[in-house]
Order: structure tokens, then C-alpha cells, then sequence
């Protein structure tokens, strides 16, 4: 179409788009209006021109301008040794389940390359540990990395940039060294890499769903997926992304001799049952502990129960998901010595192995005490392995004591010799093999007759 010059109007359109462009950085409700603007115009430039003349340009200037501003993209370069950090969600198979989880991904813009691992949350102690983890892996710590704001590394953004940092993530930057930074609130596109990265995992190594067993046991096979994924040209650069990864390496910052301890630690209060609540999750502690303030250790797949000296009490798998409960029955045991009758109405059968509950089941109401009163001395950290034998030697001769058991433990424990059976010298009389319960008779008044 033919353009005509305005002798009218072409003299203000410049003052008209500065104008524009200075209320485009401010609040929408701090722009001025197309009138003001016209009277603007009038009073100190002299315009002749219509209202509804500025108004048309007016509009129309400013969805171009606004669309210019928000579309451009620099062509920004790729520094060797930065790297950008975020989490993506993906599909896992897990106990015949499909569920969502977590991944964290750390992208290296310069070689186009990557690493990631899985987690069951997006909390403070997963990122850290996922950090720690491919810091170690990879021998060196970049110089520079880019988040977005994740609140477990950010506590509140400030005017002009400013972040403030949650304590522990403050802690493990200077523990690091590196540099960080973080996109503007609502602009995920400034660490574009990382975005493009997730996607990219997601799409080539995580569909369709990825079975899971043991979740660390799957992260070590994630290493490999990413060391291979590098030995392909840069999309850019022609070169192998594995030759541009060792460039990028060459400027990663050295390792700090000691690991991070990516924990934290807290001080609770107990219930009357020496129950504690945690992120909404309720983890056992000891009946000693019930209306009391008690330290605790937070991984991110452990709950670990302190006593005054910061030795372990109970340790607890951190919950995750629907599941709010996890009971360790280990230091109730004395407790339930005392009233064996409540065991039916607790989870101890569902914790203990096989023959230990179908052994307590057999076992009278004195015996079922005895033997509770053993456990609580002899099982540390449910371990059941030399118990398991003890209880499988002891009961070759039938049903034994606790102190049997007792006896059999620590003659394994002490890798002595157990006691083999006498043969006696003199003819020992036949003697009816003893029935344990009343069961025979019951069988026998359904067999007979009662008078």
C-alpha cells in the first residue's frame, strides 16, 4: 500500500513513541492515556491534529512496540564452565503404580550437554543432594549457575534483583564457591537451555514409564544415559559436544575436601505417644520421649531420631506420597512386654519377620512377655539376622524358652560351640509326645459324646 507522508502528524510521532516506550516499564495503571497525550501535544508542542488522530496512533504504536519488546530475543554466547539448573516431572512405574516424580536436571550451555537424577520431592534437601551428587560425579563445581525461584533456595525476592536466600542453601554456596543467579520472577525463559534440557530428558531417556525398584539404584544407571547422550555433533558449533564438555570442564571450580552435610536439623515436640510430626507425616520416636522436645536429622530419604548426645534412637524411611504414618516398633517392645495383649492391635506382626511372628503367635501370654523383654535387650537397628538364626537353632528341638533363644544368640554371637545332645548311658523310657495348646481337645468332644 502506498504510504503519505503527514505534515501533521510526523513531526510528533517520535515524541509519541518515546512516551509509549517509558510507560511500557512502568505499571499498566501509571500509563497515560491517548487524551492526555493529545492535550500534552497541544499545549507544549503546538499540535493541530484531531484527538482521535493520536488516539488511532497511539493504539496502534503501542501493541508494536509491546510486541517488539516481549518477542526479541538477543543472541546471547555460551560461557564456558556455567551451567543452568531446574526440575522437570515425569511418569515412573512404581509397585504397580504409575506415579509422577521429580527429576533434576543440570544443563551446560556451552557444550550442550547435561546430567540428571530422579528424587521423590522437589524440597530443600533433594535439590542439595542432587546438586552434591553431580558435583562430585563430574570432579569440579561451575563457576556460575542459573535458577529459577525455587522456593527451597529462596526465601523472598527483593526490588532491583536481590534475592534472600534460605540459610541452607546460603550455606552450601559458600561451602561450593560458585556464583549464583536467578531468572525474574515469571521469566523461565531466561535459562532457556535448562527448559529446552528438561524437555529433551523427559522425551529421550523417561518414556514411556521407567520401572522402578530402588530409586538410587535407577540414579546410577542415569550417569551413563548422559555420557553417552554428548558423543553427537554441537547443533551449532560442528564439533563432538563430549571434546566442547571438556572445555567446560576446564573451568569448573575445585572440589572442597569434605562433602556438604545436606541436612537439617530440628527440634520437636512429642506426643503422648512419643509421635512426631514432620511435613505433615507422623514418624515413632520411644515411649521415653512422649510430651517431650526432641532433636531430629531430616535427609532427603531419611527421618533420623536423636537423643541428647546426637547418638540415633530410631531411624525412619522419609515419607512421601499418601502413606502419614511410619512405626518403628523397636523401642516399644519393652512397653508391649508389659501388655503382650495389645500386640493384635499394633503393626508388629506386619514388621517382624515370618518365623518371629508366627513363633510370638505360638507362644503363651508369660512367654510372649519373656521373649518381647529379649528382643527389646538383644535387636539393634532392626536387625534380625543373628536373631533369625538363633530362633532357627533353638526351636530344631522343639519349642524353645527365651532363654534358649538367649542362649543360642550369644553362643553365635561369640562364634562358640553350641551344646550337642547327651546320649545317655541307661534305657530312657518311652515317653507320649507333649501337644502344645488345647487343640486335641476339641477334636476329641467333636469326635465323642458328652454326657
Amino acid at each position: 500500500p502506498q504510504k503519505r507522508s503527514s505534515r501533521v502528524m510526523d513531526p510528533v510521532k517520535p515524541i509519541l513513541d518515546k512516551w509509549i516506550r517509558e510507560d511500557l516499564k512502568k505499571k499498566k495503571k501509571n500509563h497515560r492515556t491517548a487524551k492526555r497525550m493529545y492535550e500534552q501535544l497541544v499545549k507544549f508542542h503546538s499540535f493541530e491534529g484531531s484527538a482521535r488522530t493520536v488516539r488511532d496512533y497511539v493504539s496502534r504504536r503501542k501493541k508494536e512496540l509491546k510486541e517488539y519488546i516481549e518477542g526479541a530475543s538477543l543472541p546471547l554466547e555460551s560461557i564456558p564452565g556455567t551451567a543452568q539448573v531446574d526440575f522437570g516431572t515425569a511418569p515412573f512405574l512404581y509397585e504397580s503404580e504409575i506415579i509422577d516424580l521429580p527429576y533434576l536436571v543440570m544443563s551446560f550451555p556451552y557444550s550442550n550437554s547435561f546430567l540428571f537424577q530422579v528424587f521423590p520431592s522437589e524440597n530443600t534437601e533433594c535439590l542439595l543432594e542432587g546438586l552434591q551428587r553431580m558435583f562430585h560425579y563430574m570432579g569440579g563445581v561451575p563457576t556460575t549457575i542459573r535458577f529459577d525461584n525455587l522456593s527451597p533456595a529462596v526465601k523472598k525476592i527483593k526490588g532491583k534483583g536481590e534475592r534472600e536466600l534460605t540459610d541452607t542453601f546460603e550455606r552450601f554456596v559458600l561451602h561450593y564457591g560458585f556464583s549464583y543467579e536467578f531468572c525474574n520472577p515469571g521469566k523461565g525463559n531466561e535459562k532457556g537451555h535448562v527448559e529446552a534440557m528438561v524437555k529433551y530428558v523427559r522425551n529421550n531417556f523417561l518414556l514411556p514409564e521407567c520401572t522402578i525398584v530402588d530409586l538410587d539404584q535407577f540414579n546410577e544407571t542415569l550417569w551413563q544415559c548422559a555420557e553417552e547422550d554428548r558423543n553427537r555433533p554441537h547443533y551449532l558449533k560442528e564439533t563432538l559436544q563430549s571434546e566442547l564438555y571438556k572445555e567446560d570442564k576446564k573451568e569448573w571450580l575445585i572440589l572442597p575436601e569434605k562433602k556438604f552435610e545436606c541436612v537439617r536439623y530440628q527440634e520437636v515436640k512429642a506426643d503422648k505417644y512419643g509421635i512426631i510430626n514432620i511435613d505433615n507425616k507422623e514418624y515413632s520416636t520411644s515411649p521415653r520421649f512422649a510430651k517431650q522436645r526432641i532433636n531430629i536429622c531430616v535427609t532427603y530419604n531419611s527421618i533420623i531420631v536423636l537423643n541428647e548426645e546426637r547418638q540415633v534412637i530410631v531411624k525412619h524411611s522419609r515419607l512421601y506420597g499418601v502413606k502419614r504414618r511410619s512405626m518403628n516398633w523397636q523401642p516399644y517392645l519393652h512397653l508391649l512386654s508389659k501388655r503382650p495383649k495389645a500386640i493384635k492391635y499394633s503393626s508388629l506382626y506386619d514388621q517382624f519377620p515370618l518365623e518371629w511372628s508366627n513363633f510370638l503367635r505360638d507362644c503363651t501370654e508369660e512367654e510372649q512377655k519373656e521373649v518381647l523383654r529379649l528382643l527389646a535387650t538383644l535387636l539393634k537397628n532392626d536387625d534380625f539376622t543373628l536373631l533369625n538364626e538363633a530362633l532357627e537353632l533353638a526351636s530344631s528341638h522343639g519349642h524353645p524358652s527365651a532363654d534358649q533363644i538367649k542362649h543360642c544368640f550369644y553362643s553365635l554371637l561369640n562364634q562358640g560351640t553350641s551344646y550337642e545332645a547327651i546320649t545317655p548311658r541307661l534305657n530312657v523310657p518311652t515317653v507320649p509326645s507333649a501337644t502344645r495348646g488345647l487343640s486335641h481337645y476339641d477334636a476329641f468332644f467333636q469326635g465323642g459324646t458328652s454326657e
